[in-house]
Parts: C-alpha cells; sequence; structure tokens
C-alpha cells in the first residue's frame, strides 16, 4: 500500500503497487470539528475543501500570495477551513496546482493521492502516506469511495522532469462530487461516472492573456462538459485567483480573466434548472443540500426561467477562437 523503495545500482526510487480497491484510515480525531452534511468551500484556483459524510478532503492547496512567476489578485485564505484533513488530493504537478511550500500547512502523515509518477516529490517533502493513483483506481476513505478520471492535460513539472499525467477524481459518498482539477475539453468527460452526479466543479479559465483551449476549459467549453455530464450542481472553479504579471501591458481587450465567471455564468443558464449553477468567490462555501432543495422549489415556480434563446456565438468564443471579442 505504501511506496517503498526499490534500489537500482546506486539509485533509489519509490515504487508503489495500488490494489484495484484500497483502503485508507480517516484521521481518529480533529481540530475543527466537521459540519454534517455536504458543504463544498472555494478558496480560489482549484483549491476547494469538500466535507462529506464526516470526512473532510482539500484539492490542489495552493494557498500562498506568490507561486513562482504567479501572484494571488484575491486575499489569501483562512487556514482554519483546512484544519486536519482526511486526505489530500493532487491532480497534477504544474506549480499552480502543486504547491510544496503550500503543503508544509498539513501534518506529513496526511494521506495525499496523486497521479503516478509524483511519489518522489511528495516523499521529499517528508510526506509518509502516499497513493499514486491511475484513471480508473478507486481507494475507499471511511464511508468514501475517491475514483481517479481521466483529464486532457499534460501535468509534467517542467519541461526536464519525468512526464507525469494530470488527473480528476469522483468523491462518492451520500453525494457525488466530481473534481476536475485542470483540463481541457475531451468528449469522454461524460463518461467519468456511471450515474448522475450531485456536484461537479468544473475549471473555467486558465492563468495568462491566451489561453489554448486544448488545455484548458474555457467559459464555453466548460458550458459543453456541462452539457453531457448533467450534474445537479456546479461550481466553477480555476478562474480569477493567480495572475501573470506583466500580461496586462500586453492585453489589447478587457480583461478575459475578470470577465470569465460572468460569461460562463450567462452560458451556463442554458441548462438551468436541470443543471443548476452556483458562482462561489473565493472563500465562500455552500451546503450542497440546501441549495440542491431551494433550487429544487425555485424551479417548480419556474424560476430560473428555462434558457434565454438565441446566444450570440462571439459570447461563446475565448482568446484564439474565432469570433472572439475579448
Amino acid at each position: 500500500m505504501r511506496l517503498a523503495p526499490l534500489r537500482r545500482g546506486d539509485a533509489t526510487l519509490w515504487t508503489m503497487d495500488l490494489p484495484r480497491d484500497a483502503d485508507i484510515d480517516p484521521l481518529p480525531a480533529r481540530v475543527n470539528p466537521h459540519v454534517p452534511g455536504t458543504r463544498v468551500t472555494f478558496l480560489g484556483h482549484a483549491s476547494t475543501v469538500i466535507e462529506v459524510d464526516g470526512l473532510r478532503i482539500v484539492t490542489d492547496p495552493v494557498l500562498r500570495r506568490l507561486v513562482g512567476p504567479l501572484y494571488r489578485r484575491v486575499p489569501q485564505p483562512l487556514t482554519e477551513p483546512l484544519t486536519d484533513p482526511d486526505v489530500l488530493l493532487i491532480s497534477h504537478l504544474h506549480l499552480d496546482h502543486y504547491d510544496p511550500r503550500s503543503l508544509r500547512l498539513f501534518r506529513r502523515d496526511t494521506p495525499v493521492l496523486a497521479p503516478v509518477g509524483a511519489g518522489l516529490s511528495l516523499r521529499w517533502r517528508g510526506f509518509k502516506d502516499i497513493y499514486e493513483v491511475s484513471p480508473g483506481e478507486r481507494l475507499r476513505v471511511g464511508p468514501v469511495q475517491i475514483v481517479g478520471t481521466p483529464a486532457k492535460h499534460r501535468g509534467t513539472r517542467h519541461p526536464l522532469a519525468a512526464r507525469t499525467p494530470s488527473l480528476g477524481y469522483v468523491i462518492s459518498g451520500s453525494h457525488s462530487l466530481y473534481f476536475a482539477g485542470d483540463t481541457g475539453f475531451f468528449s469522454g468527460i461524460a463518461d467519468v461516472w456511471h450515474e448522475r452526479l450531485d456536484v461537479a466543479l468544473l475549471p473555467i479559465a486558465g492563468i495568462g492573456p491566451l489561453m489554448p483551449e486544448f488545455k484548458h476549459m474555457s467559459p464555453r467549453h466548460a458550458v459543453k462538459a456541462m452539457d453531457l455530464l448533467r450534474p445537479r450542481l456546479v461550481v466553477p472553479i480555476h478562474w480569477g485567483t493567480y495572475h501573470l504579471p506583466g500580461t496586462a501591458i500586453f492585453r489589447f481587450g478587457p480583461d478575459f480573466h475578470r470577465r470569465a465567471p460572468f460569461l460562463f455564468m450567462a452560458q451556463a443558464a442554458e441548462l438551468e434548472p436541470d443543471v443548476h449553477t452556483v458562482l462561489l468567490r473565493p472563500g465562500e462555501s455552500l451546503s450542497v443540500e440546501e441549495t440542491l432543495a431551494g433550487h429544487a422549489g425555485h424551479a417548480e415556480h419556474g424560476w430560473p426561467p428555462r434558457g434565454r434563446g438565441p446566444v450570440d456565438p462571439s459570447e461563446w468564443a475565448g482568446p484564439g477562437v474565432p469570433g472572439g471579442i475579448l
């Protein structure tokens, strides 16, 4: 179950043979008590706290003001929601998703799920309970099952590093939640889970002044993914948190990264009330039960209205896509 040393000559590599189904024991006690029900807190970018069935799960914790060339354009999150997570989920090793200095906040015996090839870096950082996951592999943490899912995004740390893939995760307990991590649009996203998802956390933007749509989802591609997935609730992530300095100098139109959530929400309205979308600002949270119940009540009375008529094609475009006015 754990990473084990494999010696080759003078080098020591760390390998692990992960069973198809593995079990992880949740932490026996926590400083910050868990709130009953299922709750999602958006900390910014791809960092979230998911609380379900008595477990606390933190995704892609990148929490510093400065991360490499990136600076955080919103306040840093409070640390209270991050106290004593039962599991850390890492989607890939890009610096805006895997920040070793942010990981210092967590106990080194916290279980970490990460893509195949990420274990050595985590071991160097002192983590002891590491699970390298491939798409389709399942682990059980107490009453919750976590399943690795595919992502269309090259996740290698830097050009000279060993190639590592990117992952998403489905967390399945009393509710099913899909954390997409960072991915471009791919038609196989419709098959990440065998039944209708309760919640999908979907990326809707990139970081730089241009955003190649083959490796990041723009607002229009996030809506296409929503249409395939048909989750009950969508929370957009990967927007408006980190920024490359100097990009405003080279941007000759409006700031796409500030516009992205508004473009996304306008386009996602086409799928209401079947797929409900809630935009959380960094630091905000929602109760899944209360949000779904409230939306069901509104839908019974015809609100929000279904669709809004034809959409101007320019609204569906992102940087580098013909028709985009950005």
